[in-house]
Formats: structure tokens, sequence, C-alpha cells
């Protein structure tokens, strides 16, 4: 960590303590702590190596889009002052970016609240697109049965990272998946999106902005429902970082285009969907992606302080990808209860989102994140395949010592939404 002497400059005063608050703030908090800041976390995980980045850190204790709608910033307020210092900026992470941070005493990192919302809602970026002639599925609100072409998919309007997903080919798989969201969600709050159903490979375009420039840094494959990874077969399973592919120009265009229609700031990303026709646009990020790790290990750029740059008016030139770098969402195919035993398993991997030990990886949710970096993309994948099927082979052994019988849990952590905004892609 960088001492006093070596504290940020912005506009005449110093920059060194960051307070990020999300969901999941791990890769955010370990970019800006490897780029010298003193950070201060609140998240709803707390993983293992979150704390050993972090100067301290708090629980955010939501854990679904009721709780976070009813979320009182006073409360995070209180939970910030407990940290004892006096920060010089707040960043955003997932799930959080479009709290009410007025409240809060010092600047906020993040693009304007009107500019997340609009980007963020599916159904006003669709009609933005449609304007701008840029190719998107075609989206329909649930109720419009009749107007609706099968197959759909539908999803949560906002975040899910793939987990709630499902496609209806005719009508009665439709009411069959919303009889299943109202059960998801009795109270009917949750917004729920249906888009044309396309066939193609999820990519991503990882961006830096200021109000007057944007610059592509990294196409990104993205792992989708890998079954080494996950059961589930929308799941977001992680990224490789670069995706080589004849489309990379017009994907990086179309994402900085966009990103400066909405006026977003710093750290953004773009989804996309590679069809036989061309690229697709899906959806905007208007934050920190789960692609952070895999770009900055890809290319050697500090993507925390990168961000912190656009808000002095600087973007970096577009960096070269020196190697192909992968990360693997490993989820749990049972209810786990983590020793210390399992713990000390996925740290001889190359990992992050390290569970601590006492705590529970609910059924199909993430367990821990591997990385591989190789020349060659399939060396990446491969090496996260081996990592993977190690860590799956210990838990089949244990589970037979006990009979399949896991020990007890605390089915407190670890569930519904705040798992999905865990891994939200990007």
């Amino acid at each position: 960590m960088k001492d006093g002497k070596n504290k940020r400059k912005d506009k005449g005063k110093t920059m060194q303590n960051i307070l990020v608050i999300g969901f999941d703030t791990r890769n955010i908090v370990c970019s800006a702590k490897r780029a010298g800041y003193t950070v201060c976390s609140i998240d709803a995980f707390r993983d293992q190596d979150l704390r050993g980045c972090a100067n301290a850190s708090a629980l955010l204790e939501c854990r679904d889009p009721g709780e976070l709608r009813k979320l009182d910033p006073a409360r995070l307020l209180g939970q910030t002052e407990g940290f004892g210092l006096d920060f010089d900026a707040l960043v955003p992470g997932s799930g959080l970016e479009c709290l009410d941070y007025r409240n809060f005493p010092y600047p906020v990192l993040a693009s304007s609240p009107k500019a997340v919302k609009e980007a963020s809602d599916k159904r006003r970026l669709a009609k933005r697109l449609e304007a701008l002639g840029i190719p998107h599925p075609t989206c329909y609100f649930p109720e419009e049965t009749d107007a609706i072409e099968f197959p759909v998919m539908l999803k949560p309007a906002a975040g899910g990272g793939g987990i709630f997903n499902r496609v209806a080919r005719n009508r009665e798989e439709f009411r069959g998946v919303l009889e299943e969201f109202s059960h998801l969600d009795p109270t009917g709050e949750t917004d729920i999106m249906v888009q044309e159903f396309l066939e193609g490979t999820p990519a991503s375009v990882s961006l830096l902005a200021t109000e007057k420039e944007a610059v592509s840094l990294a196409v990104n494959e993205q792992l989708i429902g890998v079954p080494w990874l996950s059961r589930m077969p929308f799941a977001y399973c992680g990224n490789v970082t670069p995706f080589r592919t004849e489309h990379a120009g017009e994907m990086e265009k179309l994402a900085e285009e966009l990103v400066l229609e909405f006026g977003l700031l710093g750290s953004n990303g773009v989804d996309f969907l590679l069809t036989e026709k061309g690229p697709v646009v899906l959806e905007i990020n208007p934050r920190f992606q789960g692609s952070l790790d895999t770009v900055e290990r890809a290319t050697d750029l500090n993507l925390f302080e990168a961000h912190v740059n656009c808000f002095r008016g600087e973007v970096p030139e577009k960096p070269a990808a020196k190697r192909f770098a992968a990360r693997g969402v490993l989820y749990s195919d049972r209810e786990l209860f983590i020793d210390r035993t399992l713990m000390d398993v996925i740290h001889g991997e190359k990992s992050a989102d390290i569970p601590c030990p006492g705590s529970v990886a609910e059924l199909d949710g993430p367990l821990t994140s591997l990385f591989a970096c190789a020349p060659i993309r399939e060396e990446a994948l491969d090496a996260l395949k081996a990592g993977a099927e190690r860590i799956k082979a210990f838990i089949d052994r244990e589970m037979k010592k006990t009979g399949g019988v896991p020990e007890p849990c605390r089915k407190d952590l670890k569930q519904g939404y705040a798992s999905a905004y865990r891994n939200i892609p990007g």
C-alpha cells in the first residue's frame, strides 16, 4: 500500500481512502488495493480474499430486490461511519448502482443515477436501440401474450446473472414460467423482461468513458451455462479475455457509441450476442463488470485506477492483450457447509471469491471463482476445468465419508438474488 506521499491529487485534493458498496465488491476492492488505495467495503458476502484486501469491511444485510428497494441509505451511512475513516470517494458496485447516495458527504465515482437508470431499463434501451438502428432482440411486456412470437427468454429486468433466465417455446410454457416467477417472488414486485430468444455466442465489451470520449479495452467471451461449472443452462460462469472474432471492431464501435449516447462515465460494459447475422446488443452494464479480473490479467491494466482517472477526464490508450485470461465461476451442486479443509482445497487453486469457514454455499449458488492464464485460449479453459474437477472430486469424496449428508448449515447466507448479483456478467 502506498503511503501518504503517494496520495493522488484530484483538483487539488488528495484521494486515498475509498469506500465501495455493493452486493459483491471483491474484484473492485482488490483492484483498488493493488493500485495503492486504502479501501473499505460494505458487501453481502465478505469473502476471505475481500477481507484480505479491504482495510475494513461490513456486511450488507440485503438479500433480494425487495429488500434493496427498502434499503435505508442512512443505515449504510452509519456503517460507513463505523470504519473511522474520512473517505475521499465512494464507488458503487453491483446491485447498488442506483441507490440514492446524496446524503453521503463525499464524491461518487459513477455515472449519474439518471443515466444509470436509463441504461439499465431494458425496455427503454430497446426503444433507443431501435431509434439508433442497432440490432437487438424484440422485447415484450408479459401481458402482451397475443403479440409474442415464440421462442422467448424470460428473466428479471434487473440483475440475475442468468440464474433465473427461462426459455418459453409456446404459450403453455410461457404461462408455466410466469407461474414459477410468481412463486420466486410472491410480492410480484420483480419486473419480468420478455425478449426474443436468439442463438449465438455471448460476448461483451469492456470500456472506459469520460463525458467526451469512450475507449474499448477488451472484447470478452462470456461463459454461459458451462456444464462443468454449473447445472443451470443460462448461469453466468465467467469470461475469457480476449475474444478473437472478426466482429470485434464492430462491437467496440457500437459499445462506444452507446456509452456516449447514455452519458455513462468510468468503467462500463455492453453485452452482445454474436449471431449468424452479426452482433446483437443485449444490454448495458453501467458499472464495473464481472470481466474486471480477466481484463486486468490479460492486459496488465489496473481498471480501478483507470476508472478513477475517467473522472479527471483521462482515458488510457487501448491496451493490447498479452495473454488469454479465463475466469470460471464454480457453482455448488448441493447445499454445502464450508469447513477448513474445503477452504484449503480452494486456496490450493488459482482462486478468488474464497468463502470463509462456517459459511454456506446454497444449492446452485456460487462457490468460488477460478482463474487461468495461457498463450492459447484452449489451454486456459483446460486449466480452469482441471481446477473445477479437483474441487468437485474432493467434495464428492468428503460427502461419501458422511454418507452424503451435509453438515448443519446456516441457511441465512448466500441465498436468492444476493447470489445472483454476485455474478452479474459483462
